[in-house]
């Protein structure tokens, strides 16, 4: 049980999914496939619209993204359109991805009063659990502290979360940028809340945080009036929005400037056009993930040179 652990082996229980994150992806590079069966897609590979031919769909993804990328991202409700046996076929899938040591993400997008989340921490952190997974997706809109419980208990199992503070939709804007009129981050954007908020879950650790963000990499053009400063992020960045969504490697170099080996780009249909050929889906796998380590270095030596250049002026 947790409770009879040294203080020790709590703190690096706690760690744990940031370390193991944080190897995989020195070891794959910053790609994280998603997993997203589409109803399109279903049709376009010649599978069934249903809770199988999702299945299928995800265990072609899977078998290509093993030993490609840092780690997968099941879209939850393109399982759950299905009912019971949508979920069933996600359990199967989250138990082959384990099988074949893959870091699973379900990206669920969960939210809440704290006495409902704590069911979440049931369903994906509990051992044993037919859904479980290395790390989730949350909504903080009932306030970042709601989910301090869930956190917890992620981090208490190893487990991770991501906590969706920047999206990749545009008209989230408006939400995400809104000045707090009160609380602790009176003043300051409720995305900027968010992201505070998430880093104090990982404050001492020496490597990447198992607590992380969700920030799209289409956001460039009001990074700014966010006031979050991904560089100064300690935890793993989930970025969705590169490829079909429109976003670049010129946009990862614009938004993730600084940052240094803790963003993971999430890309989901730009490869899945290439199957339903396993040989087709890998190689597309191992191209795009090799744009993104190359442009996330870049934008990395971007600002060391802008620092360098500062230290010879002085």
């Amino acid at each position: 049980m947790v409770s009879s652990l040294s203080s020790e082996e709590m703190s690096a229980q706690r760690s744990d999914f940031g370390l193991r994150l944080s190897n995989s992806m020195a070891k794959y590079g910053p790609l994280c496939v998603g997993i997203d069966p589409h109803r399109q897609l279903l049709t376009d590979w010649g599978y069934n619209v249903d809770a199988l031919g999702a299945e299928l769909y995800s265990m072609r993804m899977l078998q290509a993204a093993n030993g490609r990328a840092a780690a997968v991202k099941f879209q939850f409700s393109m399982f759950e359109r299905y009912g019971s046996k949508g979920i069933a076929a996600l359990e199967r899938v989250l138990y082959a991805a384990r099988q074949m040591g893959i870091i699973t993400i379900v990206d669920c997008l969960h939210g809440g009063l704290p006495t409902t989340v704590s069911a979440f921490a049931d369903a994906y952190f509990k051992p044993g659990s037919p859904l479980l997974a290395d790390a989730i997706t949350l909504l903080p809109y009932y306030g970042a502290r709601s989910l301090g419980g869930v956190i917890n208990d992620a981090l208490n199992n190893g487990r991770g979360v991501f906590i969706a503070s920047l999206t990749s939709n545009q008209e989230g804007a408006s939400l995400q940028t809104a000045i707090r009129q009160a609380g602790e981050y009176k003043g300051r954007t409720v995305a900027y809340g968010i992201a505070s908020t998430a880093q104090k879950f990982n404050k001492g650790n020496d490597g990447m945080g198992s607590v992380g963000l969700i920030i799209g990499a289409t956001i460039g053009q009001w990074i700014n009036d966010s006031g979050v400063d991904p560089s100064k992020f300690t935890g793993p960045i989930l970025s969705p929005g590169y490829g079909w969504q429109g976003a670049e490697t010129r946009d990862l170099k614009t938004v993730f400037k600084g940052t240094k080996g803790n963003v993971l780009v999430t890309v989901s249909r730009f490869i899945a056009a290439h199957g339903p050929d396993i040989a087709a889906l890998s190689a597309a796998t191992e191209s795009v993930a090799l744009d993104i380590r190359q442009a996330l270095i870049e934008a990395q030596n971007e600002i060391d040179d802008v620092v360098l250049d500062d230290e010879e002026e002085e």
